[in-house]
This record gives C-alpha cells, sequence and structure tokens, in this order.
C-alpha cells in the first residue's frame, strides 16, 4: 500500500508592484488574481489607480499550468496562467499560500514602516482569490483596513465567529457583476444571510458586468478608501 508523505520546500514566489518604489505610500493594496491568471497580467487592472500615492502589490499563486491542451499548439506558444490551490492537497496547499502571503507582506512592509509611515492596508482579490485573501486575513498576520472580494465570495470554512476574528475588525465588500456567471443571486442572498447570522458588517455593491473587473467600478470604489 503507497503511504502518502509530505516535505517541506523552498519555492521562489513572483510578484509585481504598481506604484512608488520609495517613500511613504499612503495605501498599500494587496490584490489577488484568479483561477488561471498571471500577476503581470492582473496588475494592468489596477493602473488606473496608479496616483503616486497607493502601492499595488500582486502576488502570484505558486501553482502555474498550461490554459490550452498538449495537442493545440507547441508549448513555447501555449498561455499560461496560475491557480491558488485545487481540491488536491487541499489542506497542505492552503497552508502554503498563508506562509507565502504573510512572508510577502512582511517583505513589502517592512521598509514602508521603516520610512515611518502607517498605510493604510487593503486586500482586494478576484475570483478564486477572493477564498484565498479570506483565508489569509483569518488565519494569516496581515490586519488589513479593508477586504474586497470581487466576483467571488467568503469560503465556507471561513470562521469569523469569534469577535477577535480579523474579518470583523476589517470594512468588508462583496463586489457582484449583474451578468456574473460564476456568482448567482442566489449564492449572494445565502451569503448575505451568513453574515447577518455571523453580525459581521459587511457593504454589498452591485455594477452593471459580468465576472470582470470593471474599470469605473474599481476607480468608484477606490475614492470611499480615500477618505480619512
Amino acid at each position: 500500500m503507497p503511504a502518502e508523505r509530505h516535505i517541506t520546500v523552498r519555492r521562489t514566489a513572483r510578484y509585481y508592484t504598481l506604484g512608488p518604489a520609495d517613500g511613504s505610500p499612503r495605501q498599500v493594496w494587496f490584490v489577488l488574481h484568479g483561477y488561471g491568471q498571471l500577476a503581470s497580467q492582473f496588475i494592468r487592472v489596477f493602473e488606473p489607480l496608479d496616483d503616486g500615492t497607493r502601492l499595488i502589490v500582486a502576488p502570484e499563486a505558486l501553482n502555474k499550468f498550461y490554459l490550452v491542451a498538449v495537442d493545440t499548439m507547441p508549448a513555447a506558444d501555449r498561455p499560461v496562467g496560475a491557480a491558488w490551490m485545487t481540491r488536491e492537497d487541499r489542506d497542505n496547499e492552503i497552508e502554503d499560500y498563508i506562509a507565502y502571503l504573510d512572508d510577502l507582506a512582511t517583505a513589502v512592509l517592512e521598509p514602508v514602516k521603516g520610512c515611518g509611515a502607517t498605510p493604510r492596508l487593503v486586500v482586494l482579490a478576484f475570483s478564486q482569490g477572493t477564498a484565498t485573501a479570506a483565508r489569509w486575513v483569518t488565519r494569516g498576520t496581515i490586519r488589513p483596513s479593508d477586504v474586497i472580494l470581487w466576483g467571488g465570495l467568503l469560503p465556507p470554512d471561513v470562521d469569523f465567529s469569534a469577535h477577535t476574528a480579523p474579518l470583523r475588525h476589517a470594512s468588508l465588500q462583496l463586489v457582484v457583476g449583474s451578468r456574473d456567471q460564476f456568482v448567482s443571486d442566489d449564492r449572494v442572498a445565502e451569503e448575505e444571510r451568513r453574515l447577518r447570522q455571523a453580525n459581521v458588517l459587511y457593504r454589498l455593491v452591485r455594477y452593471t458586468g459580468g465576472h470582470g473587473i470593471a474599470r469605473d467600478s474599481l476607480v468608484g470604489l477606490a475614492r470611499t478608501l480615500d477618505g480619512p
């Protein structure tokens, strides 16, 4: 009978940044891409927010794969995407990406704090990244002021019942397009019931669009975070 075993290894993780490389940003955004995306592509969505006061950090998931079948085109031409996890070896995948994101946040924020800045921390995640972000905030070390889940909802395993749960101390926003084929009205209604029953404060933002981040809606949402 085969025995399943595990070993912890070093990995090199890739991330992209947009905004001031030094100084004291007013806000630091960690933006988590969806299934099959790459951070280099995803961060371009946030170029309208690059006003010199926001540092935007886009980590890339550790699992990469070809997006089309091997017999469709040569490997050099096949598009590549990344995913935060699958059902396979699920628990270890979750622990690995939480540790990775914690290490990244430390590496990004220590120089900022070294300049004496206390920036507003924002975690925005899209699609599959929403489950990743929710678990990171709940089980990791980051303590953001704002958590924005776009085109996705909280995973069922996230526990926010305790009064000390980090999600209770962040401004939680759920952003869903009117034509999002992956987030139905029934799913949104069920999520709202779950949050209300747990007495978790949240804001639901609906906009006209499908499963994607709409530029105008993103810019408008960012403006709401520009206050004191």
